[in-house]
């Protein structure tokens, strides 16, 4: 069994002054990686405007599928238009770690 997470750091639009707004990009974003399957949340930078950190994490039988899901996971953010990714933290945990 092999575990992986992710650890996206973007960068939201100027409109996202208020938390409100801030959620109205986020939840969208939630929404569309929960489709490949992974667990996924806002994980940091929850009290900062303009910010947002969102953690997925996936289980799998084999290693290689967890570098897929993660790889389709970012790419699903890098094309949001209205957001700019500004970094990925990645981690893939076996049955040895």
């Amino acid at each position: 069994m092999y575990t992986g997470t992710a650890v996206f750091d973007m960068l939201l639009p100027d409109d996202s002054r208020s938390l409100k707004a801030k959620r109205s990009y986020v939840r969208p974003i939630i929404a569309a990686l929960r489709k490949f399957e992974v667990s996924a949340a806002e994980v940091g930078a929850l009290d900062l405007h303009g910010r947002a950190e969102i953690g997925v994490g996936v289980v799998a039988a084999e290693v290689r599928h967890v570098a897929e899901v993660l790889d389709s996971c970012e790419k699903a953010v890098v094309r949001r238009p209205e957001i700019e990714l500004l970094s990925v933290r990645r981690r893939l945990h076996g049955d040895d770690d």
